[in-house]
């Protein structure tokens, strides 16, 4: 009888030796929590399609960056929720808008104990729901938009956020903004780079979030799920006109577009576990049709295989305590 001459079951024998040979970690300092703060509430608000996950008052939004700097995860992205949009999204640059207050109030609450990022985009705060600001026959005007993108990553960054998530998919966007930011002194303040972001079936439950006023799609601007290439180009781009970080989005789908941008660029890779990824696996848990716990750390650690240097996910506290648990 023949036997092998090499036995990789010896790696995977113990808890201890699996531990020790593990090619891949996942720790709280990778993973950002993505945050709604909504105009108008004084108690959060659950959002349906997305378990667990709630718009934010300000009060509420304040207590819940204080428990993930507890925590020790990586930053909070904020998105804001206004209770007035109109066509070009003037809530955005406004410092009185409900971003840039929570902006303000969520780095007097933690400092720099997280990365304060927020979300530089037009799609919530327009009447239209789009990222841009619209020609008369209803196409986004890139360039118009590049001057609102400007304004708001200005506000942005008077108000305090370290990291501008420039994620509305416009050409030069990060160039103009870059621009912007120097101009002005804003040096230090990094951008993130919505670079390689599809058009796909995986937002629902976040148009829900921020009551999106979208009619029609995204398919002028995002990338075709088809195209692989075009991810790693865009993300090029970005980091030749100044990113910091690159972005993709989502991430379960496009781990092999993922993997391309890890190994294409020499500046950190992201990625963002969006909000139909995290209600599969919450209304599959909810039927007992898979291990809730063990789906989501598993799902993690597959976009860090993948190449994702962070993470942007909803259960970036629940992973935390989870993962600072074992140690």
């Amino acid at each position: 009888m023949s036997f092998p001459e090499y036995r990789p079951r010896r790696l995977r024998r113990t808890p201890a030796v699996r531990r020790l040979a593990r090619e891949t970690h996942l720790v709280p300092s990778q993973l950002v929590l993505p945050m709604f703060v909504r105009e108008g509430i004084t108690e959060p608000s659950p959002i349906g399609s997305m378990p667990g996950v709630v718009q934010h008052s300000m009060d509420s939004l304040r207590r819940a960056v204080a428990e993930a700097a507890e925590q020790r995860i990586g930053g909070v992205m904020l998105f804001g929720v206004p209770e007035v949009r109109d066509a070009v999204g003037s809530g955005a640059d406004d410092p009185n808008g409900i971003l840039n207050r929570a902006t303000e109030a969520v780095v007097a609450e933690v400092g720099d104990a997280l990365v304060v990022q927020t979300d530089l985009c037009l799609d919530e705060f327009t009447d239209h729901g789009h990222c841009g600001v619209l020609q008369p026959d209803g196409a986004v005007d890139n360039d118009a938009t590049l001057e609102r993108y400007t304004a708001m990553g200005l506000a942005q960054a008077r108000a305090g956020s370290a990291m501008l998530g420039l994620s509305g998919m416009m050409d030069g966007q990060v160039g103009a903004v870059r621009d912007a930011l120097d101009a002005e002194g804003f040096t230090d303040t990094l951008i993130l780079a919505y670079s390689a972001k599809y058009a796909g079936a995986f937002y629902g439950p976040f148009r829900e979030a921020v009551d999106s006023q979208l009619k029609g799609d995204r398919r002028s601007y995002q990338l075709d799920p088809g195209n692989g290439r075009e991810g790693v180009r865009e993300a090029l781009l970005d980091v030749e006109e100044g990113a910091d970080v690159v972005m993709v989005k989502p991430a379960l789908p496009y781990l092999d577009v993922l993997a391309d941008v890890k190994a294409s660029v020499d500046v950190p890779v992201w990625a963002y576990q969006v909000s139909g990824e995290y209600a599969m696996v919450e209304a599959a848990a909810a039927h007992g049709w898979i291990d809730r716990r063990g789906a989501i750390l598993e799902s993690l650690l597959g976009i860090r295989r993948a190449g994702a240097d962070a993470i942007l996910t909803y259960w970036a506290l629940e992973a935390a305590r989870w993962l600072r648990a074992e140690l």
